[in-house]
Formats: structure tokens, C-alpha cells, sequence
């Protein structure tokens, strides 16, 4: 008998997720900071260093520095800057919606150190004299001049500076006010350049007790204000030394954003309409629950105050693939129940409990590698990394619970009774429930042995791993300035600029061009490498000119070689410690040879990215490294599916004494779990092409290694590791036995 309240709960539901999602994820979706690379930008890493010899960096100093840093942004109106200390004595200040890049960088880099000196440079008075917030800019009424107004703390003090001055006969009445006063600097010097150092130099003429001073100079109204805001902020307790910056126009932020959200939303309409043909009814569950799970990944990731960035959309479009992996396991595990003949009860039952263990460890190694992906990156990357985590977490939930909850609502109606078709089975396909003959898993009706030709699938393998050595010893990777410091310039225009105009361009601004490469659908965007970092005045320079003469939207990233040397090594340290936490995961939850060949298995797919991006010499940014983590997070993902099944079957044999027995285990598992993996594996492929071909320039460095990566790892789930396990574990197998006794593994020889 139909069981009707159980549809009528799930109609319930469903329509009251479809209105609180229809009435609120636009605004969720708005309340989202968006990173600088999608609505432009700049970002800059200061190091701190200390004023002089005495002064110890300590964490103390650097929260005073962010809160002047933080004072003087407020001047620029800059939403929601954000601000990061970096230990051991870095500060990474990032600008969103900036308007005018070069006052910005002015603003924070000066120290604005005002003291006030005699022309010898005997210092009377500093900074810590003026009254906060009592700079002004206004108008000398007799020049009708712009002019900065000053207040005192204390008339009297300067008072007896004016007296000293004009006692002393050895020197002129002069008050000299320098803003950054440096050992060395003179007045006389100075006073003859047409732009001097110090900003004003009044003659005093009596001795003035007066909280009120007046700075003349060569001010416009913008520079006038500018000083004033400078002084209002405070001087800066350090000096800071810029050791990397990136900057985005605000156009090509808006326009990587539309681009990349057509791209990702392409892509997951076609894992939707994938999932409803292979699967059916329980596809079109996967597709409410994937929605959900899209959904709330906005809505978490606005309450956790992330930053969403590029990169951080493919992980959200890529979290669709984590979501769909654990639908699809549970489907093919519940299509194979079906077919023994079981009831449909038992079969979503048994599903569920066998699938489970898969999709856990799945997500557990994957988590890993998001989290050292967390720890050991910086900026958009490990925004990427928040969202990753966030992705898992949420997928897990949405995929395993809540699916499961809803099909479940289907399942124990009853109403699904013996309607195999809706899962995609045909009738004739399923036993009856006494025949206990073994049930050999199949391919579009044939069995492949995989094991047979391992040697093949490894040769091939090991000829890519050949041919990677020589290229990386050979040609080497073409390393983005993240890793080899200098500038990267990006100039976005409708016109096409031919290479040796564009050498032509910056040999007028006495620049060598290191290297010069092309990107977009039409070859409009330009990528032009330096050696060495420009100075922020010649990067500005650069950016005015091209955007006046060819309407060009300027991008300008510079790396400073400390910077570079550490990104390659955090890069190379989080690959390490993401191997070494999953060994030590996958040691306790199967044994030390899964764990070992998972990691080769993983190695040899990073591996393998290196290869492609040095035989097609593709510029190896730091978003490259988010992309082969996310890889080995993939590549872990399927080995694990593919080795809990191994263990599931060695589980069910309950002993293994034989080489033979073991290959047939394996070749059976992997026979078992070829649907899924092609399944997956396609459905995430095919979102990453979208984001190649349709999605930011920006990202398609990034997308590539995706796509590369993914076909990669299933490659290397199917043909490499469980192979490897076979052939290590299979040549201790007569001396050391596997023997599964009550669901506890017990190895060696058995009484």
C-alpha cells in the first residue's frame, strides 16, 4: 500500500526550499565580498621594518601599523578594506573598488614623519605635536592659495621654537617643515631643486604663541588635501618596503566575474542534465539537493565574511563535482542491490550503508589537502581553499543526508515498487533473489581485465614520467613572476597590439621586455613580462599611457624575490605535509600499502601537470598550485573510492592466500567502480572545459590544469594504483596472508 503522507512530505519540502531559495539567494549572492579580481583592485605586501636600531618588530607593532594603515584607507572611502598580518613581520593590505591606484599607494606607504627643523636640521617638533584630525586644507586669503592649516597641542612650546630660531644669528629665521626627514637631507640643497624635499619654509619674523600654523607651498587644492588627509592619519610607527602588488582594473574584475559565472553556470547545467539521463529519478534528486548545496554554500561563505575570488568560483562549481561523486556512489551501489534482486527498500537500505565508508574517507583525504592548501596559501588562493573546505563540508551534508533523506521519503512510500526503469534499470536486468551465483560486474555488458595489462598502463606511465624529466631539465616551467620576481604587466584592448609595437611601446620607457604571450578568444589581452620589479611610479606611468592612447585596461603584478622564493617553497611544503597527513589517514583506516600507493598514485599525477605545463611552456602561476592541489585532493578522492571497494571484497572473501585470488579481487573492484569513476570523473571534466573555453582568461591557466589533472587521476585510480597495491601486496601475500575475521584485518599466518 501506498503510503501518501510520506509524497505529501516531500512535496512540502520541496516547495519550501523553492521559495526560501527563490526569495533569498540573490540577496545572499549580494552581500558576498567579491575579491579584487572581480571587481578590480589593488593588493599590496608590505614588509615592516623598523624605524631605527633600537626598535623591535613585535606582533604589537604591526597591529599599530594596520590601525594607521586602517585610519588613512578610511580617507580613501574604500569599502571594506582588508587587512592581514603575516608573521614573522608582513602585512598584506587588500583594496577592493579603488578608484585611484597611485594616491592609494602614497597614502600607505609614506610615513609621514612631520617634524619641524631650523636649516641646519635641528629638529624642534614632530608629528606627536599636532592635534589628531587638526590638519585641514584651505586658502591663504590674501594669495588665494591653497595651503594646509595646522593645530598645536601647545602654543607656548612653539613659541619658544620661533624664539630659538630668531635669537640664533648664525643661522636664517627660517622654520623648515619636512615631511620624511632623512640623514643627509639639506636645506640649502634642496631650496635650489624646483621640487624640494621639505614642504614649506616660512621666514619668521616675530615669536608666535599660536596653537594654529599654516604650511605654504606649491599645493593644488588635490595635493593640499592630500597632505592634510596624510597628516590626520598619523605617522607610521615602522618604515614598509613593498615586496609584492597586484593590481586589477575594475572593468576587468566585472567582466572576468560575468565571464567566469556564464562559464560555471554552463557547466553545472550540464551536470544536472547529465545526472536526470544516467540516473533518472534519483538524478533529479541530486539535482534539488545540488542546488541546496549551492545555496547554502553562498549563504555560508557570506556569513563566514569570505572573500569569493576566481579561483574561488571553480571551487564552488567544483564542489558540484564532490557533491555529485557521493550521489553517484550511492546510486550505482543502490543500481547493483537493485539488480541481485533485492526489494527496493533494501536495496536504498544496503546502499546506504555499503557507500558510506567510500564517501566519508573521500571527503576526509580531500579536506586534508583543502586545509594545507589553507595554511600554506596566500590571498586568492587561500579564499580558494575556504571555499573548497566550505564545499566539502556542505557537499557531504546536502549529498549524503539530506539526498538520501528524500529519496528515502520516495523509497519507503513504496510508490517506486518494482518501477526499476525509473533508476535507469531495464527489468530484464534484474536476478531473482535466491540465485546465488556470483554476479560479474560489467561495462555496457563486457568485462575488461585491467590487471592483465598493467605493465602497458605502467610503461606508458613511466614513458610520460621520462619524457616530464627531460623537459623540466630541458625547458623547465615557464614561472609566472609569483615565483621568479619581476613584473607582469596584462593589457586588455580591442586592438590587437602586434609584439614588436608593444617592444616598441616600453623601449620609450627605457624597458627591456623579458617575454611577451597572448590570451582571450581573440588574442586582446597581452601579457608582458620584466625581470626586474618596476617602480610603482613607472608601473603608474605605464598604466596612464596605455589607457590614454589605446583605451586599454592595465593590470600590474610585481613580485619581490623574497616573495617568490617563499611562494615556491610553501608550495612545495604544502604538497608535502598534504602526503604526509593522508598517509597517516589512510595507514589507520585501510593499511600502510594502500597508503603508500595512494601517494605514488598522487605524486605521479602532480607530476604529470608539470610535465604539460613545461612541454607547452604555459605560464605556472600560484593559482596553478591551488589547481594541483585540488588535483591530489581528486586523485586521493578516486583511489580511495576504488580501494574501499578492494577492501569491501577482501572483507567478503574473508581470506586470501593467493596472488591469483587477490588480482581477481582487484580486477572485480575495479570492474565495480568503473561506472562511477567515468561518471565523476566526466561530470567534473566537462565543468572545468566550460571554465577553460568560457570562463576569465584569468583562470584558464588554472582550468587547464583542472581538466589535465582530473583525466589524469582517473587514469591513475583505474590503471596505476590499485595495480601498484597488487603487485607490492601480492609478493608478500603466501607469507603474509589477508584474513578479514568478524569486519577486524588480521595479517599473517592464521592457526
Amino acid at each position: 500500500m501506498i503510503k501518501k503522507n510520506r509524497l505529501i512530505s516531500f512535496g512540502i519540502i520541496i516547495l519550501t526550499l523553492a521559495v526560501v531559495i527563490g526569495t533569498t539567494v540573490m540577496d545572499a549572492a549580494r552581500d558576498l565580498k567579491l575579491g579584487l579580481d572581480l571587481q578590480g583592485g589593488v593588493e599590496i605586501l608590505y614588509e615592516v621594518e623598523p624605524i631605527n636600531e633600537e626598535q623591535e618588530i613585535t606582533v604589537g607593532v604591526l597591529e599599530a601599523t594596520v590601525q594607521s594603515l586602517r585610519q588613512r584607507v578610511d580617507v580613501l572611502g574604500v569599502s571594506e578594506p582588508n587587512f592581514m598580518i603575516e608573521e614573522p613581520n608582513r602585512i598584506r593590505v587588500q583594496l577592493a573598488g579603488i578608484d585611484n591606484e597611485e594616491e592609494a599607494r602614497e597614502l600607505l606607504a609614506t610615513s609621514a614623519r612631520l617634524s619641524f627643523r631650523d636649516v641646519e636640521g635641528e629638529e624642534y617638533l614632530d608629528g606627536s605635536d599636532l592635534v589628531e584630525g587638526g590638519a585641514r586644507q584651505d586658502v591663504n586669503p590674501q594669495l588665494n592659495q591653497p595651503i594646509v592649516s595646522l593645530q598645536l597641542k601647545d602654543g607656548d612650546q612653539f613659541g619658544e621654537v620661533t624664539r630659538t630660531i630668531l635669537e640664533d644669528q648664525s643661522i636664517p629665521d627660517i622654520l623648515v617643515i619636512w615631511l620624511d626627514y632623512e640623514e643627509g637631507d639639506s636645506f640649502y640643497e634642496e631650496v635650489e631643486k624646483e621640487d624640494p624635499k621639505f614642504i614649506s619654509a616660512p621666514q619668521i619674523n616675530q615669536v608666535l604663541n599660536d596653537t594654529n600654523v599654516q604650511i605654504d607651498g606649491n599645493f593644488t587644492v588635490q595635493s593640499a588635501q592630500q597632505l592634510a588627509d596624510i597628516l590626520n592619519a598619523g605617522s607610521l610607527p615602522v618604515n614598509l618596503n613593498e615586496e609584492y602588488s597586484t593590481s586589477v582594473s575594475a572593468q576587468f574584475g566585472i567582466d572576468a566575474m560575468n565571464e567566469t559565472i556564464f562559464a560555471g553556470a554552463i557547466g553545472i547545467l550540464f551536470i544536472f542534465i547529465f545526472m536526470i539521463i544516467a540516473y533518472r529519478f534519483p538524478g533529479l534528486i541530486s539535482v534539488v539537493t545540488l542546488s541546496l548545496y549551492i545555496y547554502l554554500v553562498i549563504l555560508v561563505f557570506g556569513w563566514m565574511n569570505g572573500v569569493l575570488t576566481l579561483p574561488g568560483i571553480a571551487a564552488l562549481i567544483l564542489g558540484v563535482g564532490m557533491a555529485v561523486d557521493a550521489n553517484i556512489i550511492t546510486y550505482e551501489r543502490m543500481k547493483e542491490e537493485l539488480k541481485l534482486g533485492k526489494t527496493m527498500i533494501a536495496a536504498f537500505e544496503a546502499a546506504n550503508k555499503n557507500s558510506f565508508s567510500s564517501i566519508l574517507d573521500a571527503n576526509l583525504t580531500t579536506l586534508i589537502a583543502a586545509g594545507v592548501l589553507f595554511v600554506f596559501g596566500t590571498s586568492s588562493v587561500k579564499g580558494f581553499a575556504t571555499l573548497l573546505i566550505v564545499s566539502i563540508i556542505l557537499s557531504f551534508i546536502t549529498s549524503v543526508f539530506v539526498s538520501r533523506f528524500l529519496l528515502g521519503l520516495w523509497v519507503k512510500s513504496r510508490l517506486l515498487n518494482k518501477r526499476y526503469s525509473w533508476f535507469g534499470l531495464k527489468e530484464s536486468s534484474i536476478r531473482d533473489i535466491s540465485d546465488s551465483t556470483p554476479v560479474e560486474a560489467t561495462f555496457f555488458g563486457k568485462q575488461f581485465d585491467f590487471v592483465k595489462h598493467w605493465k602497458k598502463f605502467a610503461g606508458a606511465s613511466l614513458g610520460l614520467i621520462v619524457v616530464g624529466i627531460i623537459s623540466l631539465i630541458v625547458f623547465g616551467l615557464n614561472l609566472s613572476v609569483d615565483f621568479t620576481s619581476g613584473t607582469r604587466v596584462e593589457i586588455t584592448t580591442t586592438e590587437n597590439l602586434a609584439e614588436e609595437q608593444i617592444i616598441e611601446e616600453f623601449e620609450n620607457f627605457d624597458l627591456t621586455v623579458h617575454s611577451i604571450s597572448y590570451s582571450g578568444n581573440q588574442n586582446e589581452i597581452a601579457v608582458i613580462r620584466f625581470d626586474e620589479p618596476l617602480e610603482q611610479d613607472t608601473a603608474s606611468t605605464i598604466r596612464t599611457y596605455f589607457s590614454d592612447t589605446y583605451q586599454a585596461e592595465v593590470n600590474v603584478s610585481t613580485v619581490s624575490p623574497v616573495v617568490g622564493q617563499e611562494l615556491a617553497r610553501n608550495a612545495l611544503l604544502a604538497v608535502l605535509y598534504a602526503s604526509i597527513f593522508i598517509v597517516i589517514y589512510v595507514t589507520i583506516r585501510f593499511e600502510f600499502y594502500f597508503a603508500a600507493t595512494a601517494i605514488a598514485a598522487l605524486l605521479h599525477d602532480a607530476f604529470l601537470i608539470l610535465t604539460f605545463f613545461s612541454l607547452l611552456q604555459i605560464e605556472f602561476n600560484i593559482t596553478i598550485i591551488a589547481a594541483i592541489l585540488t588535483i591530489v585532493g581528486y586523485s586521493i578522492n578516486d583511489t580511495i573510492v576504488t580501494f574501499d571497494r578492494i577492501r569491501e571484497n577482501l572483507k567478503i572473501k574473508q581470506r586470501v592466500r593467493s596472488y591469483d585470488q587477490l588480482k581477481q579481487i582487484v580486477n572485480d573492484s575495479l570492474m565495480q567502480t568503473l561506472t562511477r569513476s567515468i561518471n565523476t570523473s566526466l561530470t567534473i571534466v566537462v565543468a572545468a572545459i566550460f571554465l577553460y573555453f568560457l570562463g576569465a582568461s584569468a583562470i584558464a591557466n588554472f582550468s587547464f590544469a583542472l581538466v589535465i589533472g582530473l583525466l589524469v587521476g582517473m587514469f591513475s585510480s583505474m590503471f596505476i594504483a590499485a595495480q601498484l597495491w597488487l603487485v607490492w601486496r601480492g609478493k608478500s601475500i603466501k607469507d603474509k596472508p589477508i584474513v578479514y575475521v568478524k569486519k577486524k584485518k588480521v595479517e599473517g599466518p592464521q592457526v
